[in-house]
């Protein structure tokens, strides 16, 4: 059973169900919107770099084996290369800890995606197979100790957006109905056209709202970098994740960045 942490993490691997009332619309005359992060969040964390993978007409299927075990073998190289004692303070968790706390987050209370993930790997915990746009980035995030994780963004209706939180935006975790509001100051990702929060603290735990399931067509896939994690890491794990949506998804696939000197984008192809 997994601690509580761990069970609150959710971002990283998650069931694709949800009730037909709380599924949102796909949009199926899809517009382009567009992606930015905050100012303040660059000017908060230095050296902070986003990677974003977007990729249209992929077809969302059960993972076959080939990448089950690739999700197995990035869960033996946590463990031959994180001491348990010592996880907190291994370089690529210990920022993600330190970024939290310096939002106001308790890091012993809300684990990074990548952090849970890790701990869960090293209690030989497996995470299970869900479908192959959700295990590739559990196998991203195991392989090079990054949170990685993806968004549907043929279900968005408006601009999205990483920064602090006013406290007046919605949240609904998913497989909840009840409605939540963050804290004033909290990292957020949001739906500008919605104020709707997709993630709550920066990596923690995703809402309903744009879950990958089955039926996706179109995503962007998030790779986050805090130092001492380059912007060379980044671009090396995008080229990864865009290969693995090729293989397994299919599609068309296009890598941007939002750095402090671009922190805007496209959404479109």
């Amino acid at each position: 059973m997994m601690d509580a942490p761990d069970a609150a993490m959710s971002i990283a691997f998650r069931v694709e169900s949800r009730p037909p009332a709380l599924r949102p619309q796909v949009n199926t005359r899809m517009k382009y919107y567009n992606y930015s992060i905050s100012p303040g969040i660059f000017a908060r964390f230095p050296g902070y770099v986003r990677g974003v993978v977007i990729a249209h007409e992929v077809k969302n299927g059960p993972s076959p084996a080939e990448l089950v075990e690739m999700m197995r073998e990035a869960e033996e190289s946590v463990r031959a290369r994180v001491d348990p004692e010592q996880i907190a303070e291994e370089p690529r968790i210990k920022s993600w800890r330190e970024a939290y706390r310096a939002f106001g987050a308790k890091p012993s209370e809300f684990r990074s995606s990548v952090e849970a993930m890790a701990r869960r790997a090293l209690r030989g915990d497996r995470l299970p197979s869900i479908s192959a746009l959700v295990d590739l980035g559990n196998v991203m995030s195991l392989r090079h100790l990054i949170p990685a994780g993806a968004h549907a963004i043929d279900l968005l209706q408006g601009d999205i957006e990483l920064r602090f939180a006013n406290g007046d935006e919605d949240f609904v975790a998913f497989g909840s109905e009840k409605l939540e509001h963050p804290l004033p100051g909290e990292v957020v990702f949001v739906e500008g056209g919605t104020n709707t929060v997709l993630t709550r603290r920066w990596t923690w735990r995703q809402g309903n709202h744009t879950l990958t399931l089955p039926d996706t067509t179109a995503i962007e896939f998030n790779v986050d970098g805090l130092p001492p994690v380059t912007r060379e890491e980044i671009e090396a794990a995008c080229a990864e994740v865009a290969e693995l949506i090729r293989r397994f998804c299919g599609g068309s696939s296009r890598i941007d960045y939002l750095t402090a000197e671009t922190p805007r984008i496209s959404l479109a192809p």
